[in-house]
C-alpha cells in the first residue's frame, strides 16, 4: 500500500537526529509512523565510494561531498558582496549554476546529517537546558531532567569499569547510558603511539595545555575522575575545562546514527514503521481550521536542486495523511522553508511569493544561528607515519586494516586531542572547543575533501567558538518552488546582533591559545600557513577571522518561545496556532546549545517522543 492510501498516526518529515529519533521511539510505543526522506539509503545507493564513505569514520569529509548523499547548499555570511568575496571559499558559480555563496554541506539521505558528520558526541552545558526551562516555565527542560534522555539513548562503550559498576551494583556517577540505541566509543589507535613525531606533538601539546590551563586541585580531581571524558556528568555539572578526547558515535568503530536506528526498528516492527525514500515534501496540508492533516510530497530521485546533479524530473505528486500529527524535522534550513511554503510564516515573505497566509508567524526563518570556526593550519616537516599508505579509499592498506580488524587511524575521525576552555575569563561558560586534526582543513568549499589524501604532512587545529551572541541570521524563500534552495544568510559578526563584538574577540583568543599550544613544536613545523606568521596583531587576526570563518551547526530558525517574541513553537514542540503540527529538529532551540549540536538534537528527539505519547494518551 502506498502512502497515498495509507493513514498513519504520525507523519515525520526528515530522518536525521531529530526526526529519526522521535519516529523510532513512537513506533516502538505502538504507533503507526511514516518517515518521509528526500534521499536514498546510503548503504543501498550505487556509487563507487559507497558504502565506505558512509561507514569508515575517517572518511566523513568524503561522505559530505559524495554525490549520492550530499546536498550542496551555498550560504551567505554577509549581505555586503565585497565582504563576502574576501572569503577564498566563496563561489560565484558551481556546476554551471549561479550559487553566490559558501558551501554548506548537508545530507540528503536516510539518517540526514548523521550520515556525514564527524560523529563527535559532546553534551551541551547544563545552562543551555536551564535557560529553556526558564523561558517556558517547564521544569522538564531543566538539565537534571534532560540528562535522563542522554542516559536513555546512549550505549557508552568507552568507560568499561563504570559499565560494569552499573550492571553489578546499579551505580552510575558518570550518568552515561549503558543500554541505549546509540553506541559511543573512543578511538585511539595503537599505531598512533608508534608514530614518534605524532607522540612528540601530543606530548608537547599536552604539556603546554596543562601549563596553559592550570587549575586548582578541584579541577584536577574532576579531570582524574572523568578520565578526560567530556560527557562524564561530574565534568558536565561543573562546566569543566581542560583536556579531553572526543567520543564518537560509532559501533565497532563504524559510523552509526539514525539510519541504523530506523532500520532496526523497521525490522522489529514492520507494521508500525514505514520508511519512504526519495520523497521530497512540498507542503503541509491544513484543514479549514488550520490543523495539519498530512503532507504533500514529490516522489522521485534527486528532486531537490541542492542534490548534485538534479535529475531534472518533476516527480510524482502524492499525499500522506496523519490521524494524529505531522512532525517536521527537516533542519534549520528546510523546516522554515516548508512552513513558509505551507503558508506559515512572516506575512511579507509569503506575500512576496504569492503564497496565501494561513498562519502569520513572523519568527519563522529568523534567529538563525551557528558556531564560528577557523583553522590554524601547520605544514609539518615530515609526513605522519600513521598515514603512510593512506589514499583514503577502499582497498588501501589502512582500509584493509580497518575492514579486517576495525583498527588503525581509519577507526578515528582524524581528531587526536581536544581542549575545552573559556576564550576570556569573563565568559560565563566554556566557549572554545579546540581539536587537533591530522590533515589540511581550512573550511568547506567544493573539492575540500580531496586535500586530505594529497597532504599527509599537515596538522590543523580547528577552533570552534560556541555560545554565539549573534542571532541575526535568516532563512528566506528564493521562490515558491519547493525544489529550490532557500536564501540563507548568517549575517556574521558586526553585520548581525553581536554589537559588542564578543564573538570576534573570542575567536581571536582561540587562535592565540592554539599558538601557545604549538609554541614548543617549532622544530617539527615547517610553516604555519594559516593564519600565517605575518598575521600577528589583533587587528590582523580580526580581519582573518571575519574573512575566513565558517560554521556547520545551523540552528534556531523556528525557536521555542511566545509568538509575540518571535517564537514559532511552544515547549512541547507545537507550532503556534497550527494544531497537529510539531517541529523536532535543530531549528527549535532559542539559543544554539553546547559545542556539537547533534547531542542536543538526539536528546530533544527523545523528549519529544515522551511529550507526544503523553498528549496522545
Amino acid at each position: 500500500m502506498g502512502a497515498d492510501e495509507a493513514r498513519f498516526d504520525y507523519v515525520v518529515v526528515g530522518s536525521g537526529a531529530g526526526g529519526g529519533t522521535v519516529a523510532a521511539r513512537l513506533a516502538e510505543a505502538g504507533r503507526r509512523v511514516l518517515v518521509l526522506e528526500a534521499g536514498g539509503d546510503p548503504l543501498e545507493l550505487d556509487h563507487p565510494r559507497l558504502p565506505a564513505d558512509y561507514q569508515v569514520p575517517v572518511f566523513h569529509p568524503f561522505a559530505s561531498e559524495n554525490e549520492a548523499l550530499a546536498w550542496e547548499v551555498f550560504v551567505r555570511h554577509y549581505r555586503d558582496p565585497s565582504r563576502q568575496r574576501r572569503d577564498p571559499k566563496y563561489r560565484r558559480e558551481h556546476r554551471g549554476e549561479r550559487v553566490d555563496g559558501v558551501l554548506y554541506p548537508r545530507a540528503g539521505t536516510l539518517g540526514g546529517c548523521t550520515a556525514h558528520n564527524a560523529m563527535i558526541l559532546v553534551c551541551p552545558h547544563n545552562r543551555d537546558w536551564d535557560e529553556i526551562a526558564e523561558l517556558t516555565g517547564d521544569p522538564s527542560w531543566r538539565a537534571e531532567a534532560m540528562r535522563r534522555y542522554f542516559e536513555r539513548l546512549e550505549d557508552c562503550r568507552h568507560r568499561p569499569p563504570y559499565r560494569l559498576l552499573h550492571r553489578l551494583l546499579s551505580l552510575n556517577p558518570t550518568r552515561h547510558g549503558f543500554g541505549g540505541w546509540l553506541s559511543t566509543e573512543k578511538a585511539i589507535p595503537k599505531a598512533a603511539l608508534k608514530d614518534g613525531e605524532l607522540v612528540e606533538v601530543l606530548a608537547r601539546s599536552i604539556k603546554a595545555a596543562v601549563a596553559e590551563l592550570g587549575r586548582p586541585l578541584a579541577g584536577a580531581r574532576r579531570a582524574l575522575e572523568s578520565q578526560l571524558d567530556p560527557n562524564d556528568w561530574r565534568r558536565v555539572r561543573d562546566d569543566a575545562v581542560g583536556l579531553c578526547y572526543p567520543p564518537l558515535t560509532t559501533r565497532d568503530h563504524a559510523r552509526t546514527g539514525t539510519r541504523e536506528r530506523l532500520r532496526e526498528v523497521e525490522r522489529r516492527y514492520p507494521g508500525r514503521l514505514t520508511i519512504e525514500l526519495d520523497a521530497l515534501v512540498t507542503r503541509v496540508l491544513l484543514d479549514e481550521g488550520n490543523a495539519a492533516t498530512g503532507v504533500e510530497y514529490l516522489k522521485g530521485r534527486r528532486l531537490y536542486r541542492a542534490h548534485p546533479p538534479p535529475r531534472g524530473e518533476a516527480g510524482e505528486l502524492r499525499t500522506a495523511r496523519a490521524r494524529r500529527e505531522v512532525i517536521l524535522a527537516g533542519g534549520a534550513f528546510n523546516t522554515p522553508q516548508l512552513l513558509m511554503l505551507s503558508g506559515i510564516g512572516p506575512r511579507d515573505e509569503l506575500e512576496r511569493h504569492g503564497i496565501a497566509v494561513r498562519r502569520e508567524l513572523p519568527g519563522v526563518g529568523r534567529n538563525l544561528q551557528d558556531r564560528y570556526e577557523v583553522g590554524v593550519v601547520n605544514r609539518m616537516k615530515e609526513d605522519w607515519e600513521v598515514l603512510q599508505g593512506a589514499r583514503f579509499a577502499a582497498g588501501d592498506p589502512l582500509y584493509r586494516r580497518w575492514a579486517e580488524g576495525r583498527k588503525g587511524v581509519y577507526a578515528t575521525n582524524g581528531a587526536v586531542l581536544a581542549v575545552i576552555e573559556r576564550s576570556l575569563p569573563e565568559r560565563p561558560l566554556p566557549d572554545l572547543f579546540v581539536f587537533a586534526l591530522l590533515g589540511l582543513f581550512r573550511g568547506y568549499f567544493p573539492g575540500y575533501s580531496a586535500l586530505f589524501p594529497d597532504h599527509p604532512n599537515y596538522l590543523t587545529w580547528a577552533i570552534l567558538k560556541a555560545h554565539t551572541r549573534n542571532r541575526g541570521g535568516r532563512v528566506r524563500l528564493a521562490s515558491a518552488d519547493p525544489r529550490d534552495v532557500p536564501e540563507i544568510n548568517f549575517h556574521y559578526f558586526d553585520e548581525g546582533t553581536d554589537e559588542e563584538g564578543e564573538d570576534l574577540e573570542s575567536v581571536v583568543a582561540g587562535i592565540r591559545l592554539v599558538r601557545r599550544l604549538t609554541a614548543r613544536l617549532g622544530h617539527l613545523i615547517e610553516e604555519e600557513e594559516l593564519p600565517g606568521e605575518d598575521c600577528a596583531s589583533d587587528d590582523d587576526l580580526r580581519r582573518f577571522v571575519k574573512d575566513r570563518a565558517w560554521g556547520h551547526h545551523a540552528s534556531c530558525s523556528c525557536p521555542i518561545g511566545p509568538p509575540q517574541a518571535g517564537g514559532v513553537v511552544d515547549g512541547d514542540f507545537r507550532v503556534h496556532g497550527v494544531p497537529g503540527l510539531r517541529i523536532v529538529d535543530a531549528s527549535v532551540f532559542p539559543r544554539i546549545p553546547g559545542f556539537f549540536i547533534v547531542s542536543s538534537i538526539y536528546m530533544i528527539g527523545e523528549k519529544a517522543a515522551d511529550v507526544i505519547l503523553a498528549s496522545a494518551a
